[in-house]
């Protein structure tokens, strides 16, 4: 299993004070990585840090807007100063705006285009120059179904995860022959604490109508659990996928691959 095993190494995760990121952050730790993580304000950084301290894991936490470029490369170089060369990149930061096409403005598209496109290709290329002088690197980007499909009020957001499926590929192909892997994960359903209030049962005891629909387009028969995406995220940032590149690798309980039932 030493294929594995990610020890000696440094993972910055972006946007990793909760959720997704934070599970992601906890597994690779598991696998023997030394955490890094950023969120926007002092506050959430602080609430990441108690989070991970609970649970036994010393991680190093920075204040930065992953949208600024010069507040990003600040951030990189603090880290390899004060941590280590960054190894592994997890590009997690992200925001969702649900509101119909029509109705949402031109600022609202861009804001999220910034967050879910721009600052992947902020962080990573502040990453990539240290990655390519110790001769390796891991990138891992979080994509989505939306990379894949659309949907109703998330025009903006699918667009942007369209985009950085194409990052990832291009990032890959431009970056390959320095032993730099840079892939993507593709979350489905997943039950978080933003997720929650669809998933409640209402009150004559029947599934919230969201979750019915999700449990019928997902053939595990289930949301899945951030915990999920432990796995596969130590998979591609290990040496076990060193040959795997430019790949998204979707973790949605089979949803993509389901045509769902007939009525």
């Amino acid at each position: 299993m030493n294929m594995f095993s990610l020890n000696g190494k440094v993972a910055l995760v972006t946007g990793a004070s909760y959720g997704i990121g934070f599970a992601i952050a906890c597994a690779l730790h598991d696998a023997g990585a030394t955490i890094v993580f950023n969120d926007i304000k002092q506050e959430l950084v602080d609430k990441g840090l108690a989070s991970y301290k609970e649970k036994g894991i010393e991680a190093h936490g920075y204040v930065c807007d992953v949208t600024d470029e010069a507040a990003v490369q600040e951030m990189v170089a603090k880290i390899e100063a004060e941590v280590g060369v960054i190894d592994i990149l997890v590009n997690n930061a992200g925001i969702i705006k649900r509101i119909p096409m029509c109705e949402m403005t031109a600022e609202q598209f861009r804001q999220v285009i910034d967050v879910d496109l721009n600052a992947p290709f902020i962080v990573a290329k502040a990453v990539i120059p240290s990655m390519i002088k110790k001769g390796h690197g891991k990138i891992i980007n979080i994509c989505s179904m939306m990379s894949e499909l659309g949907r109703e009020t998330v025009s903006a957001y699918a667009a942007a995860k369209g985009g950085l499926k194409m990052l990832t590929k291009n990032i890959a192909s431009e970056y390959g022959e320095y032993n730099i892997q840079c892939n993507g994960i593709g979350p489905g359903y997943i039950a978080t604490p933003q997720t929650a209030p669809l998933r409640e049962i209402q009150p004559d005891g029947s599934r919230h109508p969201f979750d019915q629909f999700i449990i019928a387009k997902t053939p595990a028969a289930r949301w899945g659990e951030a915990e999920d995406l432990g796995g596969p995220a130590v998979f591609l940032a290990s040496d076990a996928s060193n040959f795997v590149n430019g790949h998204i690798l979707y973790v949605d309980g089979g949803i993509l691959a389901y045509i769902g039932k007939q009525p």
